[in-house]
């Protein structure tokens, strides 16, 4: 298999598996009651502490590698901080406020803010194709969020904010570590970010002042989104970029939002209109026309 190919399938396994998580993500905050404060720290403290074992079993020393050069403890520490454990947060805060499907869609947004990043880094305005790419994000973003009726915006309006930063922050962890995915295992970059992320939002929201206890409903939850959410999506998303790049992983990454639209309709009966498909497609081709202007560029 090529690399290209291998990207290809790696990127869709790691949205597949995004989608199926956020979807119980949805389950356990409207069914179970959890706050994604809570669900969050813990989720990426166990996720960190799993694969930091594993890590230092198969990888040794090299584990801290990383740390040891002042450059790459920057680049990890951005990679982690407001890449991984604010984009997990805002991704399952916005799912709270809204949907999965939603939460998912406004991820997609990331690939206007790298196109908007790689053009101020090249000093060079935006062509026609990528200002087509932004207005058609913006008309997908709106009949989605408002479901046709613009009089839903306002009620959106919080949960539109907080995915658009995480959208923002799926740029930064696709865009930051790109030295350090070249260099060391992807399992040791996520290992660092989850450990770190956990112990960053626990003592930021003081997640021990949340007084919840999961039923065996919710345990089930946690351990699912731990090793499919993080430890699983993550590692297979991340080496799909090693391989193709991030502007052609975001594109095969579509698979989490349409996997979360096609399980929250069949499980949680989310609303899916007439708008919601037409919005769909306006991001599924701002997608391919930011791949296809990429693709050009190169």
């Amino acid at each position: 298999m090529s690399k290209k190919t291998a990207g290809m399938m790696l990127t869709l396994m790691g949205g597949l598996c995004w989608g199926l998580s956020g979807c119980m993500g949805q389950y356990m905050f409207s069914v179970l009651g959890m706050d994604s404060k809570w669900l969050v720290p813990i989720r990426l403290g166990l996720a960190g502490v799993l694969m930091l074992i594993y890590c230092f079993i198969r990888y040794g020393k090299q584990t801290i590698a990383p740390w040891k050069n002042r450059m790459e403890c920057i680049e990890l520490l951005i990679y982690g901080l407001p890449g991984v454990a604010v984009c997990q947060f805002t991704y399952f805060l916005t799912i709270q406020l809204s949907t999965a499907s939603f939460g998912t869609i406004m991820q997609d947004l990331s690939p206007v803010f790298i196109m908007i990043v790689m053009c101020i880094k090249k000093r060079k305005r935006p062509e026609l194709i990528q200002v087509t790419a932004i207005i058609l994000a913006l008309v997908g973003v709106t009949l989605v969020s408002s479901h046709g009726d613009l009089a839903n915006l306002g009620a959106q309006s919080t949960a539109i904010i907080v995915g658009a930063i995480s959208g923002f922050c799926v740029m930064i962890y696709n865009v930051v570590p790109v030295h350090l995915i070249n260099k060391y295992p992807i399992s040791i970059m996520q290992a660092w970010s989850f450990a770190m992320g956990g112990v960053f939002l626990g003592l930021v929201f003081r997640s021990w002042n949340i007084h919840y206890v999961p039923d065996i409903r919710g345990i089930i939850g946690i351990i699912f989104v731990i090793v499919v959410g993080n430890i699983l999506a993550f590692t297979l998303y991340m080496k799909g970029v090693s391989y193709i790049g991030p502007e052609k992983s975001i594109l095969y990454g579509f698979s989490e939002p349409l996997v979360a639209a096609i399980v929250g309709i069949a499980f949680f009966k989310n609303p899916f209109t007439f708008a919601d498909v037409i919005g769909f497609i306006c991001i599924f081709l701002m997608l391919f026309l930011i791949t296809k202007a990429n693709a050009k560029a190169a």
